[in-house]
């Protein structure tokens, strides 16, 4: 019920000066302002396990795909809005995601298989994580990583992949999104990464209108993680 009030409010609101409320009984707790013309906003839910987090991502012509994570950033379910689409991740996992992995070792590996609406095939992520130092941007502390992952379809055939750079917040338990390229590709790299970080009472939380880069014609968004 939830998941399908959430992707009706955000189909159905107009992007320009309007601000996104969450449904009743889940919480917005950040927004963070990209390039590319991205705005991510994160929201939790009382009814939910905890750990469990809602990420929305919207461009200049509206939402982009909302996926439901744990706290070790596993892709739960994902839905697409260009064309409309679902994909549900295959519990338990070979190999899950894992966030404490990853900032106990610095260094994590994944395998897992997400399985879309009828119509498509399996796509299984093999891949990694490695963090590679810290930064901090707009005040707020992020770990940089490297990562890179490749998509099976069900006879093991390579259907896709992704190379890059990206962000991950130990606070909040999420990656943010960065450099990314096709696999050997880095000079096809796109930037997304975070410019500002926005907080319950500051202006512009929750607002659906990006602010960054808007100007610069983007490239399809499929492949962002």
């Amino acid at each position: 019920m939830r998941w399908t009030t959430v992707l009706c409010m955000l189909a159905a609101a107009p992007v320009a000066s309007q601000t996104f409320v969450p449904p009743e009984g889940c919480t917005g707790t950040l927004t963070v302002q990209q390039k590319q013309c991205l705005v991510t906003h994160v929201w939790t839910c009382e009814a939910d396990p905890a750990g469990m987090q809602w990420v929305a991502l919207l461009g200049e012509n509206g939402p982009i795909q909302v996926k439901q994570v744990d706290a070790e950033f596993q892709w739960l379910t994902t839905y697409y809005f260009a064309p409309p689409r679902s994909r549900v991740m295959q519990t338990p996992a070979p190999d899950p995601e894992s966030l404490t992995e990853l900032f106990a070792s610095s260094y994590d590996t994944y395998d897992f298989t997400v399985v879309p609406q009828e119509g498509e095939v399996p796509r299984r992520y093999v891949g990694f994580d490695r963090l590679t130092g810290e930064t901090v941007i707009d005040g707020e502390p992020l770990g940089t990583t490297a990562f890179g992952f490749t998509v099976y379809d069900p006879e093991g055939e390579v259907i896709d992949g992704l190379e890059g750079r990206q962000y991950v917040s130990e606070r909040h338990r999420l990656f943010l999104l960065g450099e990314s390229w096709p696999p050997g590709k880095p000079e096809e790299a796109t930037d997304a990464s975070p410019v500002e970080f926005v907080y319950p009472g500051e202006e512009g939380f929750l607002a659906l209108e990006p602010r960054y880069g808007c100007d610069v014609v983007m490239s399809s968004l499929e492949a962002l993680r």
